[in-house]
């Protein structure tokens, strides 16, 4: 299996917060923004296998949510391949502010064909 890893830095700002995505009523970090972080970061990871006219889709996600982070928290995702085919690779992702973990889990993304997928659904 090709190395497909990356890793990303976010800093959580007042349109990350549960409030902000609405999934809840503190000023923290979302669940919803912290998987979408966890997603983007295994965009980066996947694109080594991305050819002209493919891209990834998110098919499954696992994540647990283990701590909260305030506005102004650095907040670095790591995204590792632990299993891939040719067209779909898991991987799992860690989110942590400096030694804690603020969040784990996997994502599974598969390769497509970018304009047939869109054509299926008539776009």
């Amino acid at each position: 299996m090709a190395e497909l890893t990356a890793t990303q830095t976010f800093t959580v700002t007042d349109d990350d917060t549960a409030q902000a995505v609405g999934s809840g009523s503190l000023p923290v970090l979302g669940t919803p923004r912290l998987l979408a972080w966890c997603e983007a970061v295994t965009c980066l990871a996947i694109e080594p296998l991305l050819t002209a006219g493919r891209t990834s889709v998110g098919t499954r996600v696992s994540l647990e949510h283990l701590a909260a982070s305030r506005i102004g928290a650095t907040v670095t995702v790591e995204a590792h391949a632990v299993y891939a085919e040719p067209k779909l690779v898991r991987f799992t992702v860690a989110a942590r502010m400096g030694d804690k973990l603020v969040g784990s889990g996997e994502v599974t993304r598969v390769v497509v064909d970018a304009e047939r997928f869109l054509a299926r659904l008539g776009v």
